[in-house]
């Protein structure tokens, strides 16, 4: 495809994207109620675990200081829900893009390109769900008994939605890797090379894509990352293999 064909697949592609996020975020919206009990949850657990008041009120309730923050809150879960509803045809509209310059037989990846992202964003998600609390117990203890945290919808919300969403596109890096690989991108020889320094590099990108910033959340994510990249080494040397490269 010349370049001009290659810019117009690309607009369709985003448009189509676009257009499933947009759908997402209204029924995002709608669920909204539902969606905020969820989200809660980790913040109630946090509050059973413990014996002294380090945190301010007697219930889950967060507190609002700010009469537009209701509305700014509902705008965001919507819109990062969106995101999240919209996955599937995200990556279905990624599969087409790249498809075109893969093998015949190759290009029949599709599924199993589709539901491995999918298994992969859903069980990120559910990683930095069940990791939540425990970042929410350091973050929370660590300034001692003296300080008492005051939580708002945004900043509590913002910090759940956006480390969920963390954990879910960190779960992505090997459908990454796999498809620079097959697309002549990468190759397996180049990510063995690069290996000492993409240690390094997901260290740091996690450090910066978590909001926590806690150890524990640092590990918890860094470690099937990296764990990742040596599975996406191996599935692209065996590709190799069988096409006798």
């Amino acid at each position: 495809m010349p370049l001009v064909a290659h810019l117009e697949e690309l607009r369709n592609r985003l448009l189509r994207s676009v257009a499933a996020v947009l759908i997402g975020t209204v029924v995002c919206w709608v669920l909204y109620p539902q969606i905020l009990d969820l989200l809660l949850e980790p913040y109630c657990r946090l509050r059973d675990g413990l014996a002294d008041q380090t945190v301010f009120g007697n219930g889950c309730e967060l507190l609002v200081t700010d009469p537009l923050e209701p509305f700014a809150v509902r705008m965001m879960v919507a819109g990062y829900g969106g995101v999240g509803l919209a996955m599937p045809v995200l990556l279905w509209q990624s599969w087409r893009f790249i498809a075109p310059g893969l093998h015949t037989r190759e290009r029949r990846w599709a599924i199993p390109f589709v539901a491995s992202g999918l298994l992969l964003f859903a069980g990120g998600c559910w990683l930095a769900y069940w990791s939540i609390p425990r970042a929410l117990d350091f973050l929370v203890g660590i300034g001692g008994p003296d300080l008492v945290s005051v939580f708002s919808p945004a900043r509590y919300l913002s910090f759940v939605v956006k480390m969920t969403l963390a954990f879910g596109i960190g779960f992505e890096f090997p459908l990454l890797l796999v498809s620079m690989q097959f697309a002549g991108i990468l190759t397996p020889a180049a990510l063995r090379q690069a290996r000492r320094y993409a240690v390094v590099g997901i260290v740091a990108l996690v450090a910066v894509l978590t909001p926590s910033g806690d150890p524990f959340t640092l590990m918890v994510l860094s470690v099937p990352m990296l764990l990742f990249y040596e599975v996406a080494i191996l599935i692209g040397a065996l590709r190799n293999r069988r096409r006798g490269g």
